[in-house]
């Protein structure tokens, strides 16, 4: 008989509370292996759906089965997809049971929505890899399972379906559960739990089948239910980063947020980052009232007992254990749009609350996730997967994302369609190159400047359009750029020629606001900035003025800059 993993103890054993916690877990496999019909399955026999959705379905007339009901239209959400007779995105479900509440992921099986499988699995506490019993193994289910493994999900669960169309054949199963458990072990995957089902006939699904009598363990459910949610995390230490600032009167001033690692407590000594401040909690307030404690996954908001300046994407740590900060790191990088990874560009990096600019300066490799190869690449395509170099503009408090999901873990932005292009996991922090800074006389050289900053000192040339100047400034200090708006109002022409090689070599971008126009200081500033980061008044549209900016501003210069 086949022998599986040792059964989860039905006591709590000091981990999360057993009586009706949380069991995220996602669903993944190759096209046509029935992940939708599982789950429809799961959700029909433990009566997971209302009678009103049951009798619409029936009514629809849609079956793709030859069953009493078509169990996968029960996570199809949109109309176009079941014309089609495919799942193109990520099915979210929730249903619940006397012992445990579950949220599901089901997601598509066709490759190029590998990106859609990596969405639904980053928060999963399980996987179900599905497998064609007639089948085996594929490359979609091997590339599945890396991706679970990357993504740090500490229980598997391979689910050989279709076992009506073999016979229910022990012999087909554990060849296929055999083969699983290599690649398992490969991928480093510790617990993994094998299961023979038939998600249409119902087979050890909710319950155990008589069709399969030689099988020994729990049917899936039983083990959804009873599997110890053992965190991978093993961050003990406080992080809570702030999103937003509270302050309904002059007498509180609030940090809302989520703990993500750690339990904060009130008297707690933490520090913020990255002013480096130190202080202590003073409150813990949340909608039921104040408390004296939060763990991780709770969302409150602190008071401190010192007034410190923080806002959005700052960060309270434990004052004994911080964070690591860097601004070259070592990550793995998961890319999601159709649009090529770019090396040397730059992106908006989302890490927990925080945005900074960064840009992928090298890959490492990319993954051949069918042999789990390392590639020479020196681009990832969508859906690819590949160890890159990573910097940012400006340091990132982190942990590695082996610690910690949440502080390891980041999204790459596209700065000009705010597209989500990749999904990124911090493993480590590197060494920067300091080649450039020991090749100057010891001070700061404008290229340093222009390559920290990801674009060129310019100067914006305005004349009687004050509002669109300061229309400028705030959209470019809200982006985080160096910006500095100066205007005829507040200086002389002369002051104004003065100043102006002082402000170029800033390396910042100032805005030249004049009632009218002066060609005497308009030449001066365009010989010193040069041509191509001189932007006239006249080259601007009434219309499009802004993104014209931020594209011209982001465009790779044709000279070099003087230094």
């Amino acid at each position: 008989m086949m022998r599986v993993d040792t059964l989860p103890a039905r006591e709590n054993n000091g981990l999360l509370p057993h009586a009706m916690d949380l069991l995220r877990f996602t669903t993944a496999g190759s096209v046509d292996d029935g992940k939708s019909t599982l789950i429809g399955r799961l959700l029909y026999d433990s009566k997971g759906i209302y009678d009103d959705q049951l009798v619409s379905i029936q009514k629809a007339g849609l079956n793709r089965s030859s069953g009493p009901i078509d169990f996968s239209l029960l996570t199809d959400g949109l109309r176009a997809e079941r014309e089609q007779g495919i799942t193109i995105d990520v099915a979210y479900r929730h249903f619940s049971t006397p012992r445990r509440r579950f949220i599901i992921a089901d997601t598509p099986g066709h490759e190029q929505y590998t990106r859609n499988m990596a969405t639904g699995a980053s928060t999963a506490d399980l996987a179900i890899i599905l497998v064609d019993a007639t089948k085996g193994l594929l490359s979609q289910s091997r590339r599945h399972t890396y991706i679970a493994a990357l993504l740090g999900i500490p229980n598997v669960v391979v689910a050989v379906n279709k076992m009506d169309l073999c016979g229910y054949s022990q012999e087909v199963f554990e060849g296929i559960a055999a083969d699983f458990q290599q690649l398992a072990a490969q991928l480093g995957i510790d617990n993994v739990y094998a299961i023979p089902i038939s998600a249409l006939q119902g087979d050890n699904v909710v319950y155990l089948s008589r069709r399969m009598s030689w099988f020994e363990g729990v049917s899936l459910l039983e083990y959804l239910e009873t599997v110890p949610l053992r965190r991978k995390d093993s961050l003990q230490c406080v992080r809570f980063p702030i999103q937003y600032v509270i302050r309904p009167d002059s007498t509180f001033r609030g940090f809302a947020g989520q703990v993500v690692a750690g339990t904060l407590g009130r008297g707690d000594n933490v520090i913020a980052l990255p002013s480096g401040m130190k202080t202590r909690v003073k409150r813990i307030v949340s909608f039921d009232g104040d408390l004296s404690g939060a763990a991780a996954q709770n969302a409150i908001t602190v008071t401190l007992e010192d007034e410190i300046d923080l806002g959005r994407g700052d960060l309270l740590a434990s004052e004994a254990f911080p964070p690591q900060a860097a601004t070259a790191m070592q990550a793995k990088l998961v890319w999601f749009h159709s649009a090529p990874c770019e090396p040397g560009k730059f992106y908006l990096l989302k890490h927990t609350t925080s945005m900074v600019r960064a840009r992928v300066t090298q890959i490492f490799y990319s993954v051949d996730v069918n042999t789990l190869q390392h590639l020479a690449a020196s681009t990832l395509h969508i859906n690819e997967i590949g160890t890159v170099r990573i910097e940012t503009t400006l340091p990132l408090f982190f942990d590695p994302y082996r610690v910690n999901r949440t502080m390891g873990s980041f999204i790459l932005i596209d700065p000009h369609t705010y597209a989500t292009v990749a999904g990124g996991m911090i493993e480590q922090s590197v060494e920067i190159d300091h080649r450039l800074a020991k090749s100057s006389t010891g001070g700061v050289r404008l290229h340093e400047r222009i390559s920290r900053n990801g674009y060129r000192p310019a100067a914006l040339w305005i004349v009687g359009r004050r509002s669109l100047a300061e229309e400028l400034e705030r959209v470019l200090f809200e982006k985080g750029w160096q910006v500095q708006l100066v205007s005829r109002a507040e200086f002389t022409a002369e002051e104004l020629k003065s100043a102006v090689t002082i402000l170029q070599r800033t390396g910042g971008i100032t805005i030249y606001e004049l009632p009218e126009e002066d060609q005497d200081l308009k030449n001066r500033i365009a010989t010193i900035y040069g041509a191509e980061s001189f932007y006239d008044q006249g080259r601007l549209s009434d219309n499009n003025t802004v993104t014209s900016v931020l594209k011209w501003l982001s465009s790779p210069l044709k000279t070099a800059m003087p230094n």
